[in-house]
């Protein structure tokens, strides 16, 4: 009986679990307004590409809305940091990617399929390693929407 009590508990915990991690707002520690270099902000949030963007205010949340394009570098690696797309490719060649090849770009782990494509984006200044990691054509060789588990 008690054994079958601790399955049944187990079993919930993992359904709570499951659903919590799906419902749950992403975890913000570390992660910039895509329009202002300010912390972003649970409550100012759109929606980008099935997932949403997070900001520091109403007026960033309103330029966004405005031209998302101009900021859609910025919106697709905060896609990444918040975990809601996962790497799938090195963004640089669309290759599988060497796990001993990861740098921080903007604030997000990202990895890359040789030492030649990871020389690039380091040797790039901050502003164009963000473009040529999270940039729309970019992105699409090496981004996906995460999974969502269970």
């Amino acid at each position: 009986m008690l054994s079958c009590f601790a399955v049944l508990l187990i079993t919930s915990a993992s359904v709570v679990a499951a659903n919590v991690h799906l419902n749950k707002e992403a975890d913000l520690e570390g992660v910039k307004c895509i329009v202002a270099d300010r912390d972003a902000q649970a409550g100012k949030t759109a929606e980008y590409k099935d997932g949403k963007v997070y900001f520091c205010c109403g007026g960033c949340a309103g330029k966004f809305a405005k031209t998302p394009k101009k900021f859609a570098t910025q919106a697709n690696r905060q896609l990444v940091q918040t975990g809601q797309y996962t790497q799938t490719g090195c963004p640089i060649s669309g290759g599988p990617v060497d796990d001993s090849t990861m740098l921080t770009v903007a604030g997000a782990k990202v990895a890359f399929c040789c030492g030649k494509c990871k020389a690039k984006v380091e040797s790039a200044e901050d502003k164009e390693a963000a473009n040529l990691v999270f940039g729309e054509k970019a992105f699409a060789k090496g981004f996906k929407k995460a999974e969502k588990e269970g």
